[in-house]
């Protein structure tokens, strides 16, 4: 590791295969703390490349829990985490809004590393237990078009960087990975990140699968569509900035998605949203999200069309039916 650790402090970069066994390295316990810490840093220092990228994921692939979840041809719904902005739990919301309208979705997540409250956190907020049960998951998925991995059941790396990532406290190249790496390896992706070279990055990285993908970024800085600025989204086979307003949307301020200072706070804000009953901004920057997941899997509906069916979804309580049959699926 001190070779390597060199390596890096000199401005060299990773091949793709010492990329790999450099996480399957971490995986096996081989560094220690302050070691991996150090790593770590060196990637807040500078962008990692698309091969760096793809050797972290390629090992974490091989090394995971597999699911075969792929009959249902569902879509995952996700931010890097990392943008700083302590959001409500926002992409979590929009996959239960999705859900609700009959898509279905495997919501691959963690605890919080550098907010208040990730999706783990929320979820387990309600008395869910995690699983790596295939009948458990399968009958989530049947019964109310969702299920949630917990990254660290699939990802031997991820629990083996949990402690440092927390003491940390700050974006991660894990925060990177984490939407690369859902075992299931869903046909369809939403993905929110903190940057336009990450949206860059992950567009390159997609095309090389064989995924359906959107790639979005608000300019004032969010991992998701936040209707506080402007946004851009890639996707496939073209990229486009939206504004708040050309969707139908008032343009909200920061303070609007706050997420609370505990997450008791950002489940209760969680469950006023699928309950109907959350701010304007709170519901509506939901309904962007998950209206924007909808095109993906149905490019052929417009964003207006995909907008009213998330809207629907939320507002005829089908947003909170999918929640509260999954929590009596997984406790």
């Amino acid at each position: 590791m001190k070779k390597l650790l060199y390596k890096l402090f000199e401005h060299q970069y990773l091949g793709r295969e010492e990329a790999r066994e450099i996480l399957q390295n971490i995986a096996g316990g081989k560094y220690n703390d302050a070691q991996v810490a150090s790593l770590i840093t060196v990637f807040l220092m500078r962008n990692i490349t698309v091969d760096e990228l793809c050797g972290f994921r390629d090992a974490l692939m091989e090394m995971r829990t597999t699911v075969d979840l792929n009959e249902f041809e569902p879509i995952d719904i996700v931010g890097t985490g990392g943008d700083g902005k302590n959001t409500f739990n926002i992409s979590t919301a929009a996959c239960f809004t999705v859900a609700g309208a009959g898509i279905p979705v495997v919501k691959h997540g963690n605890y919080g590393s550098t907010s208040v409250s990730g999706a783990s956190n929320v979820i387990e907020q309600h008395g869910v237990k995690f699983t790596t049960d295939i009948d458990v998951l399968r009958r989530s998925m049947e019964s109310c078009h969702i299920a949630y991995l917990h990254a660290p059941l699939f990802n031997p790396a991820m629990k083996a960087v949990a402690p440092v990532r927390k003491s940390l406290a700050v974006r991660t190249f894990f925060n990177m990975l984490g939407p690369l790496v859902n075992p299931v390896s869903p046909k369809y992706q939403l993905l929110g990140v903190y940057n336009l070279p990450l949206l860059r990055l992950y567009s390159y990285t997609f095309q090389k699968t064989e995924s359906k993908f959107a790639v979005i970024h608000s300019l004032d800085g969010y991992d998701e569509i936040s209707l506080t600025s402007s946004f851009k989204a890639a996707t496939n086979d073209s990229e486009k900035i939206y504004s708040p307003e050309s969707l139908g949307f008032p343009r909200y301020k920061e303070s609007d998605l706050d997420g609370g200072a505990t997450p008791e706070e950002a489940a209760c804000i969680f469950d006023n949203v699928l309950s109907n009953c959350a701010t304007s901004a709170q519901k509506d920057v939901v309904v962007a999200n998950a209206a924007f997941a909808i095109r993906v899997v149905q490019p052929e509906k417009t964003i207006e069309e995909c907008i009213a069916i998330a809207k629907e979804s939320l507002e005829s309580g089908k947003a909170k039916l999918a929640l509260k049959k999954f929590i009596e699926i997984n406790q």
